[in-house]
């Protein structure tokens, strides 16, 4: 098997993340719910990952950083959580994924949200377009850092610096763990991320920054540990944003591989990934019948997802016949992005997504341009 698909999760794994999981779930621990040592420990552990995501964001504390089951749960959170209201104005890219496209739609449609898409051009969004379509009643900007269809790497700080006082709302589904968000907490007003692809974690981890300019309403309540003599739910970080008990053991996972991440470096596994991207680039391109969506070798404002199509093939058979032919795993379809699709137009065919992981090989590579360039031949 090749995996490509490290855009959707990322595969496999750092062999400390699993070990760190089985010893969270042998223990007999619910954080924050008792007194006793392995309460302690499992209070301890979700501490250990907060404190790795503000080293690793650059963030000076990390009591603001509220954990939840996904990036689309952060999202909402985020987006529902800011109490939204008729005639104020969101600007949003035109690359966004369905996570903040549908809770952005549906405030639009039942709270009356004034929502503005900011067009790509040629496949990339510009800050100075985002400058332009600010008003006195715009209160957030929505921004997917790096597009889960087309690689493209956004402007967020130079869009930040464009917008001034509104506040910056950034997705980074497909940056965090590669990408460079040092220092996010001086620029950025909330970030939203995820724990199973760059961060190297396992599925149901993710979590949301609010910066302390930023007060949200909780979007649920309940249990938390603290404040348990009142009906009232804690109004502090993190406790009102994390209703419930936390995901000790998957958290773990997390920590563990933001610490790989730390510790092998986020720059070496950004070259790493780069360097794999533009091989990739510098051959498919070579084959006529092959279409690529975003950014062509040699530009460097990606991240390693490339998506592509090929002439005479739907997207789902091309994914089909590269995993039944050759054992490579990509995605086919519209990768729960139709904004990006009808901005790249590719809407409703969709494509064939390659997305790279610190743990592929050159070797992979060639074998994946083979594989390509022989089914091109297939239809030609």
């Amino acid at each position: 098997m090749i995996y490509f698909d490290n855009g959707a999760t990322s595969f496999p794994k750092p062999a400390q993340v699993g070990t760190a999981i089985m010893a969270a779930l042998a223990a007999p621990a619910s954080p924050g719910r008792s007194g006793h040592a392995p309460a302690m420990a499992a209070g301890r552990t979700i501490h250990r990952a907060r404190k790795a995501l503000a080293k690793l964001f650059g963030l000076k504390e990390n009591g603001r950083i509220c954990f939840g089951p996904n990036i689309t749960w952060a999202l909402n959170l985020a987006l529902m959580g800011l109490s939204l209201e008729k005639g104020q104005h969101v600007l949003s890219g035109s690359l966004e994924h369905n996570s903040t496209a549908r809770p952005l739609a549906k405030l639009k449609a039942e709270k009356g949200l004034d929502w503005e898409i900011v067009p790509a051009r040629q496949g990339q969004l510009w800050a100075e377009d985002f400058a332009k379509l600010i008003r006195p009643e715009t209160k957030l900007v929505v921004l997917n850092h790096a597009s889960n269809v087309s690689g493209a790497l956004a402007p967020a700080r130079a869009i930040k610096k464009a917008i001034g006082q509104v506040p910056l709302l950034l997705d980074t589904a497909q940056t965090a763990g590669s990408v460079d968000l040092d220092e996010a907490g001086s620029w950025v007003d909330l970030l939203a991320f995820t724990g199973h692809k760059g961060l190297l974690g396992p599925t149901g981890t993710g979590g949301l920054w609010v910066g302390p300019n930023i007060n949200l309403r909780p979007c649920l309540v309940g249990g938390s540990g603290s404040r348990s003599e009142s009906l009232e739910h804690p109004d502090f970080l993190p406790d009102a944003l994390e209703a419930g008990t936390a995901n000790t053991h998957g958290l773990a996972g997390l920590a563990a591989g933001v610490e790989y991440i730390l510790q092998v470096g986020r720059e070496s596994i950004r070259a790493h990934e780069l360097s794999l991207t533009q091989d990739f680039l510098k051959e498919i391109i070579k084959i006529d019948e092959l279409t690529l969506l975003g950014p062509g070798p040699g530009q460097s404002e990606r991240v390693a997802t490339v998506s592509i199509n090929l002439k005479g093939w739907s997207s789902s058979d091309l994914a089909g016949a590269l995993e039944r032919d050759y054992g490579i795993l990509t995605r086919a379809g519209l990768h729960c992005a139709p904004l990006s699709h009808q901005a790249l137009g590719t809407f409703p065919g969709g494509s064939v997504r390659f997305s790279f992981g610190p743990f592929n090989k050159p070797e992979e590579i060639k074998i994946g341009v083979k594989a390509l360039k022989s089914l091109a031949r297939q239809k030609g």
